[in-house]
């Protein structure tokens, strides 16, 4: 049972972190940002050459971090930001992204999988059990992502200016806030969390082109179910990323695949607003 309720944490932790940089872009440019995957997929890249120089591997998560934020503000500023007027082809730009980063990384790197390197190796005991002490460590940056991203968009002067634009951004311009810088800096730091993500996670499992796919489908329909509060995705992680657990372990792993895409199917059919009290 102990290890149960562990694998349900540090899954929803994980959950967390990959599914956060979408939820910010969303919230502030109400943008599907379909380039999600191709993110994490380019995170985890740079974890595999981060670890074949032989660099610490604690360093591929800022790395990467940094070549999502430049090349998130890259991509805004030249494919996003003159289709702000056009929703729809903004969503449908973003999907072509992810399919263009897939197949550059292809060339580039082939469709062999590849490996990183295990920051913390073995394992640690915890409520009498043994259990992976990066699964752990995961855990506990995803309780600090939390914090970090909340003292963001609540202490901070761009985290009023974001809550601002996603509250009334016609309103927000007339008080004199540059809602495209907003939405820049938006993008560069969704993009930079996808990336993050991205390594943070390349240790777990291998690493190969389309790595980012199914991380894109859970982490939409996770944010469809929060809505824009980063609360209620930790909360929508937990339920879901733990009903994906319970079913992978008592059932089967390829039901459990499938669980977060139902289950949050079903939460939007009974509260369209999800677990958001927005």
């Amino acid at each position: 049972m102990a290890i149960l309720v562990l694998d349900i944490l540090t899954t929803a932790a994980i959950l967390f972190a990959v599914s956060a940089g979408l939820l910010i872009i969303l919230g502030v440019m109400k943008l599907i940002n379909f380039a999600h995957g191709a993110f994490l997929t380019v995170g985890g890249y740079m974890a595999y050459l981060n670890g074949a120089a032989g660099l610490s591997p604690w360093l591929s998560i800022p790395l990467a971090a940094g070549v999502g934020f430049l090349g998130g503000l890259v991509i805004e500023r030249v494919i996003v930001r003159p289709l702000y007027d056009r929703p729809l082809d903004a969503i449908l730009a973003t999907w072509g992204l992810g399919i263009v980063i897939g197949q550059l990384i292809t060339l580039g790197f082939g469709r062999g999988v590849q490996f990183a390197p295990n920051p913390i190796s073995g394992t640690t005991e915890l409520f009498g059990v043994d259990y992976s002490a990066y699964r752990l460590a995961v855990a506990v940056i995803a309780v600090l992502l939390v914090v970090a991203l909340s003292a963001l968009l609540k202490l901070t002067r761009f985290g009023l200016n974001a809550r601002a634009v996603i509250m009334n951004e016609r309103l927000a311009r007339g008080l004199g806030i540059d809602s495209t810088r907003v939405r820049a800096l938006t993008f560069g730091l969704g993009a930079a969390l996808a990336c993050a993500a991205g390594a943070l996670i390349t240790p777990l499992i291998s690493v190969d082109p389309n790595m980012g796919l199914p991380w894109l489908v859970n982490s939409f329909m996770l944010v469809m179910v929060a809505g824009v509060s980063f609360p209620s995705l930790l909360v929508a992680s937990l339920i879901l990323g733990g009903a994906q657990v319970v079913v992978s372990t008592y059932a089967n792993p390829i039901l459990g695949g499938m669980t977060i895409v139902v289950a949050a199917a079903l939460v939007l059919r009974i509260s369209p607003k999800g677990f958001s009290r927005a």
